[in-house]
């Protein structure tokens, strides 16, 4: 039990908190539930949390002033803001305070969880967070040395090719978002920055084409996956 993600979720509606609760603890993660904002802080300084689910409009204190001060105890926990709201005013403050996602009631439980696990991949709260040596089949990748490794030889990898590949090997057999990689390592989502991106990925599959269980493939106007098969 000890690699469930726990999250901290703030609701002040009863039922859908409750049915939210419900959801997710059927969806194997550990929710805890709290009805307004101060209790939900209180909470968070108590226990060791992955994510927060925040609603924005709670009694007591709302869901703005609550990340902000989550913020202030941990910085780069991931937030999913809550919210009835539609203005524009209110999705930039919650982006301005570091919200992670942002989804508009009514909203379908569904569509969540797709959130959830798409801003945990990206933000690696678990252990692969601090991961840094990757078995590719007969490959060892030492993300900090910047090498593969297959039968006692060393291919030296460049600093792209590293930080590509690694973040490959921390979304294996799921799909890198291809302007997630951009912005993270190019630190621009350009034509010409994602033309070098394609480079880099060819580069990456002539370093491992030796390796019949490991494969990058594209997806179509999404990524890139790096499978490994069993």
């Amino acid at each position: 039990m000890d690699n469930q993600i726990r999250i901290l979720l703030a609701e002040d509606d009863v039922n859908l908190g409750f049915l939210l609760k419900q959801y997710l603890n059927a969806k194997s993660y550990i929710a805890d539930l709290n009805n307004d904002g101060v209790k939900a802080y209180k909470a968070f300084t108590k226990n060791k949390y992955d994510l927060c689910i925040l609603d924005v409009m709670m009694p007591n204190k709302d869901g703005f002033s609550l990340a902000e001060d989550i913020r202030a105890i941990n910085s780069k926990i991931p937030i999913i803001f809550l919210t009835a709201k539609t203005l524009k005013e209110d999705v930039l403050e919650g982006f301005k305070i570091g919200a992670d996602d942002y989804v508009t009631k009514p909203f379908d439980m569904e569509e969540l969880l797709l959130r959830i696990e798409a801003v945990l991949r990206r933000t690696n709260t678990k252990k692969e967070q601090n991961k840094i040596i990757f078995d590719l089949g007969d490959f060892v990748f030492d993300s900090n040395k910047q090498v593969l490794i297959k039968n006692k030889k060393n291919v030296k990898l460049t600093t792209k090719e590293s930080e590509l590949l690694k973040l490959l090997c921390k979304n294996i057999n799921d799909v890198l978002e291809r302007n997630y990689a951009l912005r993270k390592i190019w630190k621009d989502d350009s034509y010409y920055s994602a033309r070098s991106m394609d480079v880099y990925i060819t580069k990456l599959r002539k370093h491992l084409k030796s390796e019949n269980s490991i494969e990058i493939i594209n997806i179509h106007g999404k990524g890139y996956k790096l499978i490994k098969s069993e």
